[in-house]
């Protein structure tokens, strides 16, 4: 069943929600109701759910570190690896357990990441895509 709501929502949220539909090429309610589906995923686990309340007392500069943090290089490629196997249904039970470990890491890091940009865009910064790779790149 869909049902037609009409919305009246903040101007900051309407302008990020019409810069996520340019930049992905989306109709802007595809991009609300993406975000409003997240509503419906289960609660963090406690030990998830700590480390992120726990980010919001951290230093500004430490803040920027981790937004910049990325997996090891040996991680990723090992990762790419075992996916591309994956995707070929090759994957021993070892390896799909390791997989599931890598896809894990990387998934916990993204979700640090984004609640690090969170805590940064509500302390007045701005940013860009360039700012979430490492200096060195």
């Amino acid at each position: 069943m869909v049902y037609q709501i009409l919305l009246t929502i903040p101007e900051e949220i309407s302008k990020l929600a019409k810069q996520i539909a340019e930049s992905t090429s989306q109709p802007i309610e595809d991009v609300l109701i993406s975000h409003l589906q997240t509503l419906t995923h289960p609660i963090l686990p406690n030990d998830v759910q700590s480390e992120l309340d726990a980010l919001a007392h951290l230093s500004d500069d430490t803040l920027w570190t981790l937004v910049r943090e990325q997996l090891p290089i040996d991680v990723q490629n090992r990762a790419s690896e075992l996916m591309t196997k994956n995707s070929k249904n090759q994957l021993n039970q070892d390896e799909q357990l390791e997989l599931e470990t890598l896809v894990h890491r990387a998934d916990r890091l993204m979700l640090r990441k984004a609640e690090v940009a969170t805590i940064l865009k509500q302390r007045g910064y701005t940013f860009s895509q360039r700012d979430f790779k490492p200096r060195d790149e």
